[in-house]
């Protein structure tokens, strides 16, 4: 009976290094997969029952383990959609981009060699997409890990053009003090105690015929600084004018120009006009002419800073020192007097502008140096192509547009469990949940112990190649050592038999 459980143990042994051959086998093919965790083949004895004077041999047996918490060397790429995690957890993943509700499978791996498919979303070299919290119109994310229906398979290419319409604007620009008072200027009365709107003619009066009036009817005696031609010499030239670009609900680019002419009746006021170019672009109401936006004074105090409480312009005095201006949309109705919409033709939205003229860095500022424009800043955008697609370390991808907008597409979601070493291996160097792993928990990358997102980067495999070859010669020795005790078993039993020869 000894004998014939030596030729068993022996034939455990075969077993068993045949399946640690294999595990070795795997690790070398799999030296350069991306995200790849080595296999380890661990023996144990087997033991029968034994008395102390008949022994049986019981062999070995092979257990081969997957070490999935084992972090490989981070590699940097060239490419922002390959992604590594630094730390512990697996990205969340599908076969399928859509379609997939809260009871579809989901497989999790670290290979994050993903590049946008024909369709935009995000696969790895395995065909699985990647998984995340997608961005609401808005831009925010909901990352409620409780629910796994959140999940949405992540799309690139679905994102369009981006616009963003100007809400606010600053202008830091100095009006030379000491600026030469123009003819138009010293001929015009101007009545600030006149009640109505700014641009109310009333507030001008010509002394003279070539008196400065922003409001004059007659475009035979336009004497305002919108309508100046300098050509025909229709108008008033203006003293200095500073530029500010718009852009609108459609991102188209608007041009808003301000023109400042020198008082001749206070020392610390500048004349003002804002008129669009070109003044078809809009549509005003009564008191406003050729392409006016807003008419008004600005003031400075005895020290050259900007005075919003003597300011009309843009409303300014009136809307407690802070200066704005509103747009009607193009199917508005027809304007009031010293309103304005955008121009019918255009077919966009109304908006309102916050114009910093005092609060901006240096702001309009009235000293004895060169009239001179230091900066004119908005927050809106002209219509912009997608160009690139980024992923911070926090796993938010973001939409970069040739215009310089930027925009949050979604979160990456990153899942954790209690044992990740026990997941079940599946083919396309993915894992799925087993008893032995736990359930996942999904997180924020980054957050609650889940590993950070490292963008750009691909996670190498485990495997050590001289540790490997090492293997494979003590595997080979060992498994000839088995096929060795059969051969000798096999000799003793053939013994056996000659003996009744």
């Amino acid at each position: 009976m000894s004998i014939n459980s030596s030729m068993l143990a022996g034939v455990t042994g075969l077993t068993a290094n045949a399946s640690a051959l294999a595990a070795t086998s795997d690790n070398i093919a799999n030296v350069n997969t991306v995200g790849y965790k080595r296999n380890q083949t661990n023996f144990s004895d087997m033991v029968t029952a034994n008395s102390a004077k008949d022994y049986s041999a019981g062999g070995v047996q092979a257990l081969t383990t997957t070490y999935v918490t084992q972090q490989g060397l981070l590699q940097s790429t060239s490419s922002p959609t390959d992604l590594a995690i630094s730390g512990q957890g697996f990205f969340v993943t599908t076969g399928t981009p859509t379609n997939n509700s809260a009871t579809a499978p989901r497989l999790f791996t670290r290979a994050g060699s993903f590049t946008v498919d024909s369709q935009g979303y995000l696969k790895n070299a395995a065909g699985l997409y990647l998984q995340g919290w997608l961005a609401d119109t808005s831009g925010a994310i909901n990352t409620d890990p409780s629910n796994i229906a959140l999940l949405q398979s992540i799309n690139v290419s679905s994102v369009g053009g981006a616009a963003g319409a100007t809400t606010t604007a600053s202008v830091n620009a100095n009006l030379q003090a000491s600026q030469t008072v123009s003819q138009a200027s010293t001929d015009t009365v101007y009545h600030p105690a006149v009640a109505g709107p700014p641009a109310v003619a009333a507030y001008w009066a010509p002394s003279a015929a070539d008196g400065y009036n922003p409001s004059t009817v007659a475009p035979a005696a336009d004497t305002s600084m919108a309508g100046y031609n300098a050509t025909t010499g229709v108008g008033t030239k203006p003293d200095f004018s500073v530029t500010v670009p718009l852009a609108d609900s459609q991102g188209g680019a608007r041009t808003m120009q301000i023109d400042f002419l020198k008082s001749a009746q206070n020392p610390n006021q500048w004349y003002a006009e804002a008129h669009v170019v070109p003044a078809s672009d809009v549509t005003t109401g009564s008191g406003l002419q050729d392409g006016q936006v807003s008419v008004g004074i600005v003031s400075f105090t005895p020290d050259g800073r900007f005075d919003p409480t003597k300011t009309t312009l843009f409303n300014c005095a009136a809307n407690g020192g802070q200066p704005s201006l509103t747009f009607g949309a193009s199917n508005a109705a027809a304007p009031g007097a010293g309103q304005v919409n955008w121009a019918a033709g255009l077919g966009i939205n109304g908006q309102s502008v916050a114009i910093a003229l005092g609060s901006a860095a240096g702001g309009l500022t009235q000293y004895d140096s060169q009239s001179v424009v230091q900066s004119v800043a908005t927050n809106g955008t002209p219509f912009g192509n997608l160009t690139s697609i980024n992923i911070d370390s926090s796993g938010y991808v973001t939409a970069a547009f040739d215009n310089g907008v930027t925009r949050r597409i979604a979160q990456v979601a990153v899942a954790t469990f209690p044992n990740p070493d026990g997941l079940s291996a599946v083919s396309g160097d993915a894992y799925r949940v087993s008893l032995q792993s736990g359930t996942y928990n999904l997180k924020a990358p980054g957050s609650g112990g889940a590993g950070s997102v490292a963008p750009s980067s691909l996670e190498a495999s485990t495997v050590d190649l001289s540790s490997e070859f090492s293997g494979l010669i003590t595997t080979q020795r060992a498994y000839s050592a088995s096929s060795k005790i059969i051969t000798t078993a096999d000799q003793m039993l053939q013994d056996l038999i000659n003996i009744i020869r």
